[in-house]
């Protein structure tokens, strides 16, 4: 199967709808090492809260609206009612990866056992994923105080063994994507119109069962990679 244009990710996500300590109703604040992220609006009302080191921000979500960030970007979605979206994730489903971080209080982002033991569903997921956004919350509202600079070293240190894993992942999907298209503007400009035989047309069913994501009742679908590999000079 052909990849997904771009090497993208793509799911499906209705926003919890469970009311947290501040009287809003919605996901897990969290934040991605590498990858941006885009949200399509199909169903509802919310927005979402962001912080970043230029300041907070609340951002409306109406049908129809597109609102995407970038690494860096802490996030959490509030739903007023129905909210349902089609998030885009850069770098072929990195953040199902590896690439997020919970925003819990500095003391759990210390101690990677602590952190992984939070994130962790077990047991009644439902039960569990509302533990895990509450404790996350507690940490974004501390966040909004101050300590943005420190909360980015300690996501580096829990995450910084999966690089190498990232970079492959990476190598194999967005980038072989670009090098692919590359490609193909070469051999146009030579005439050569080979790369148009091997038209081809993919689908992807809607997963039936969705699963506790970080913002919502996730239904990811899979990433297919089947690009070639990138250049062995860019192998490492």
């Amino acid at each position: 199967m052909t990849p997904l244009p771009g090497g993208v990710g793509v799911s499906g996500l209705t926003v919890y709808d469970w009311e947290a300590a501040d009287g809003l109703c919605g996901g897990t604040p969290h934040m991605h090492l590498a990858c941006s992220e885009a949200y399509i609006v199909i169903e509802g009302t919310g927005s979402v809260q962001t912080l970043t080191t230029s300041g907070y921000a609340d951002t409306p979500l109406r049908p129809g609206d597109v609102v995407w960030f970038t690494p860096g970007t802490i996030h959490r979605l509030v739903n007023s009612g129905g909210l349902r979206l089609v998030v885009l994730m850069q770098n072929s489903g990195l953040p199902e990866a590896g690439d997020a971080v919970f925003t819990f209080p500095a003391p759990v982002l210390a101690d990677p056992d602590a952190y992984r033991a939070a994130a962790v569903l077990t047991g009644d997921h439902a039960a569990a994923a509302r533990r895990r956004r509450d404790l996350a919350l507690e940490g974004f509202l501390s966040l909004r105080e101050g300590g943005l600079q420190e909360f980015h070293t300690a996501a580096h240190r829990l995450k910084r063994e999966l690089l190498d894993a990232w970079w492959v992942r990476w190598r194999d999907g967005p980038l072989a994507a670009a090098l692919a298209t590359g490609g193909q503007l070469a051999a146009l400009r030579t005439g050569d119109l080979s790369h148009l035989d091997d038209g081809a047309v993919a689908r992807l069913e809607r997963p039936a069962d969705p699963r506790f994501g970080m913002c919502g009742h996730l239904h990811p679908y899979p990433v297919p990679t089947s690009h070639p590999h990138p250049p062995k000079e860019l192998d490492r």
